[in-house]
């Protein structure tokens, strides 16, 4: 599934092969928006988060969004594509190369003086994979989140707190930081969104050039918690457990030993009457366990007393 760190690097690429050179064929059979015309020369290529863009000089912007299955392809002519046409959203054709964008949810067009305008922009965060990135947007983005309730996995997914977070860098991010995944934001202090931010940041901006994802030197395969399942971690020897979380359902790897930081209180439950009146202070709950005990006993003797 791509991230932000591949995205860049695609954009690296295309950059490399289409900037500055005249197009000679377009393809993009569900494409929303106007089609770029032949021979129109491609401007400028860039990356945000999981968002492509394209600009031609006639004002024509194509953006594409990868989601969790789109990926964009770069072959000289006459190499054979590694995956079949049938998939393919879009297709550009120069003199000497085709760029190909596969499966991607998201395929559009739109005039570049309405760029501001585009429902898909104007609210995205910053994006990390950026050395200049803005931390103290991202950290108040976080902090201010329209959602309080929701657990800060979940948020960290979203483009408009911050771009370029993606699953793998979730879950790792969330256990570089020690944080419980089902944490809500609306409870995490700055310091810890100052953290999560730097971290999440430091981690895609160290693997914008190379394809394999390293986030540890410690552990074989270079991920903390991604993909470990039932695996020993490798700072408190728990065990790694995957589960389904959020909307729709992501693989959320953690490790429930040491990722303790701004735990969410456990639900009660309400179901037993006298466990509502119990005070959250331990004595409360002292008092409400020798009243319970009491009340068995009782009723111990009401039984003997019957037969």
């Amino acid at each position: 599934m791509p991230e932000g760190d591949t995205i860049h690097r695609a954009a690296a690429a295309l950059r490399t092969a289409l900037v500055g050179r005249q197009m000679v064929g377009f393809d993009a059979p569900r494409l929303t928006g106007p089609s770029p015309r032949v021979g129109r020369t491609i401007e400028s290529v860039d990356a945000h988060g999981k968002h492509l863009e394209i600009l031609w000089d006639d004002d024509v912007v194509l953006h594409t969004h990868m989601r969790m299955t789109g990926s964009w392809h770069l072959y000289r002519r006459g190499e054979r594509w590694r995956k079949s046409r049938r998939l393919a959203r879009v297709i550009i054709e120069t003199v000497e190369w085709v760029a190909v964008c596969f499966s991607a949810p998201v395929v559009e067009t739109y005039r570049a003086d309405s760029f501001v305008r585009h429902p898909n922009f104007g609210r995205l965060g910053p994006d990390l994979c950026k050395a200049d990135v803005d931390v103290e947007e991202c950290v108040r983005r976080l902090m201010s989140y329209s959602d309080p309730s929701c657990s800060i996995s979940e948020v960290m997914l979203d483009q408009h707190v911050m771009c370029g977070v993606g699953n793998v860098y979730r879950c790792e991010v969330l256990w570089a930081c020690e944080v419980h995944p089902y944490a809500t934001v609306g409870s995490l202090p700055q310091s810890a969104c100052v953290e999560l931010v730097r971290t999440a940041a430091d981690m895609l901006q160290a693997n914008l050039h190379h394809t394999a994802r390293v986030t540890t030197t410690t552990t074989p395969g270079g991920l903390a918690v991604y993909g470990r399942n039932h695996q020993r971690c490798e700072r408190c020897q728990g065990i790694i457990t995957v589960e389904q979380h959020g909307q729709p359902p992501r693989l959320l790897y953690w490790c429930p030993e040491c990722q303790t930081r701004c735990q969410p209180a456990p639900k009660r439950d309400d179901s037993n009457p006298l466990a509502r009146l119990t005070d959250p202070h331990p004595a409360g709950s002292h008092f409400i366990a020798e009243l319970i005990d009491g009340h068995d006993r009782f009723s111990d003797v009401d039984e003997l007393e019957a037969s």
